[in-house]
């Protein structure tokens, strides 16, 4: 996907040669890579992904003819390895130094008493790292990682000093460096001074759900990035980063047009119908058939030759095609053809960052004009612990919006009747229009109405209307004018004669 980068600097007058990392996202939010003959610091806690993502920038530097080096400082070569292969990757054009060999030894007569360790092997570590830098003259060189090379050196002055050092020595020879850092254990500043960028790597461990992952890049001397955190995941092949989305970076130029829903009588509530650009909050009790009417509009876009993406946070694909084909509507034969993408979400294994990264996918890849959330609730629960998850859902609408895609969001509220139903968090700000579904009891009987409470985009109606589902499909009742407080739930009849749908057995 072709990511647009957020500019921290005004535009260079001149192109930069970059280095690519191999991961797309990070490409992205670099604007292209890793300006060359640099050297930068990758920190993060173990486990995060440092070494994942070195292998990575290495082989992608010999997919493209260059040299590269590997230089472990305390893994076996094995290991390294081992870690290359969980990737099904093939390391045998990268050259890996394995200098853990040449000083971890248990055997008594490598001790020494009359000097300092450190001061013996750092020189012996540093000469051999010297002469097989000036043997293979690598344009890309990975160290992994410093804590062994500041236990070495007794860290402080002396390490500062090694490291420039290296970095000059480096950097004569037009290599590009990337040094692997566990930060956690250090937090040292100075550290970051010496290198031309920094990129850091966090681990968060929710309450609940699967672990969280994002990066940040912290500098990046005379070039542009994309600040901010960027979720990324570690799964077979490497890498994948999800750049942060930046609405205002992907607008395009798109004639504004109404989407109708196939009923006349909501098309008349919402004016006209849905306008492309803008985003409807479906609300309403559990069984007020929200679902039923995003599918609704799903299907009738359907129809006219769009395409749509339905992402699901609580019920399977199986089970939505089978309820939707007893309402009448076949959902199986547009999603076999490719114009229907379903996608059933597990929210407790998904970040914000991935979620909005497929949104954006179908959007840009596959052409969808009509993007379906239902639920939001499963989601927002399962980011309980997301503090900014308001912000991440303005972004997205804000990005669908100027991509002239209509959104419907489906939200259940708590509690079936009554005044006193809440929805978990209320979305009707970031909405254009509102549709509002309700239970309402008429005569022993516990029927459905529906009502446009909002609609930036065009005039609408402020009738009430009774809606009913058959194996026929929807339909839209006249205003319910003989009835007052079907809001809340228990209306009072103040008609003379009945104006609603007979009955059909429920399905």
């Amino acid at each position: 996907m072709d990511f647009a980068a957020q500019s921290n600097l005004s535009p260079s007058t001149s192109p930069v040669d970059r280095a690519a990392t191999g991961i797309e996202g990070l490409d992205d939010i670099l604007s292209g890579g890793l300006p060359r003959q640099r050297l930068y610091l990758i920190q993060g806690d173990p486990g995060t992904g440092k070494t994942t993502l070195s292998l990575q920038y290495l082989l992608r530097g010999a997919q493209d003819g260059e040299k590269c080096l590997y230089i472990s400082l305390s893994e076996s070569r094995a290991e390294i390895i081992q870690v290359a292969d969980s990737h099904g990757w093939d390391l045998d054009k990268i050259d890996i130094v394995e200098m853990s060999e040449d000083y971890n030894t248990l055997s008594p007569d490598a001790e020494n008493t009359l000097f300092l360790s450190s001061e013996i092997e750092l020189s012996e570590v540093t000469t051999r790292i010297l002469q097989e830098i000036d043997r293979l003259q690598p344009t890309r060189v990975v160290f992994d990682s410093l804590s062994e090379w500041r236990l070495l050196s007794g860290g402080g002055l002396r390490f500062r000093r090694q490291i420039l050092a290296l970095k000059n020595h480096l950097s004569a020879r037009g290599a590009t460096v990337l040094l692997l850092d566990d930060h956690a254990a250090t937090g040292e500043v100075d550290l970051q001074s010496l290198a031309h960028g920094v990129v850091q790597l966090h681990h968060l461990q929710p309450d609940y759900g699967a672990e969280r992952r994002r990066l940040s890049v912290i500098k990046l001397r005379g070039s542009q990035f994309r600040g901010g955190f960027h979720d990324f995941l570690i799964r077979p092949g490497g890498l994948s980063v999800f750049p942060r989305l930046v609405a205002t970076e992907h607008s395009e130029p798109f004639t504004p047009e109404l989407v109708s829903s196939g009923m006349s009588g909501l098309d008349d509530l919402l004016g006209g119908g849905l306008k492309s650009g803008t985003a409807a909050l479906v609300v309403g009790a559990s069984g007020t058939g929200k679902s039923i009417l995003s599918q609704c509009y799903a299907e009738q876009f359907l129809k006219s030759g769009g395409k749509v993406a339905l992402f699901s946070f609580e019920e399977t694909s199986d089970l939505i095609e089978g309820r939707a084909g007893r309402f009448g509507f076949d959902l199986e034969q547009y999603r076999k053809d490719g114009t229907l993408m379903l996608q059933t979400v597990d929210p407790a294994e998904l970040s914000p960052g991935e979620f909005a990264w497929r949104v954006r996918d179908s959007v840009e890849r596959e052409g969808t004009k009509m993007v379906i959330l239902d639920s939001l609730n499963g989601y927002l629960y399962a980011m309980a612990q997301e503090r900014h998850l308001m912000l991440h859902m303005h972004e997205l609408l804000s990005y669908l919006n100027a991509r002239g895609v209509v959104t419907l969001l489906v939200v259940c509220q708590n509690g079936l009747v009554g005044s006193g139903m809440r929805t978990p968090v209320d979305m009707s700000y970031l909405a254009d229009s509102v549709i509002m579904l309700r239970h309402f009891e008429s005569f022993g009987e516990v029927k459905q109405a529906v009502s446009v409470m909002k609609n930036r985009a065009n005039r609408h109606e402020r009738t009430i209307r009774e809606l009913q589902f058959s194996s026929q499909g929807l339909r839209v009742g006249e205003p319910l004018r003989d009835f007052k407080g079907i809001l809340t739930g228990v209306p009072d009849y103040v008609g003379n004669d009945g104006s609603l749908f007979d009955n059909e057995p429920s399905h």
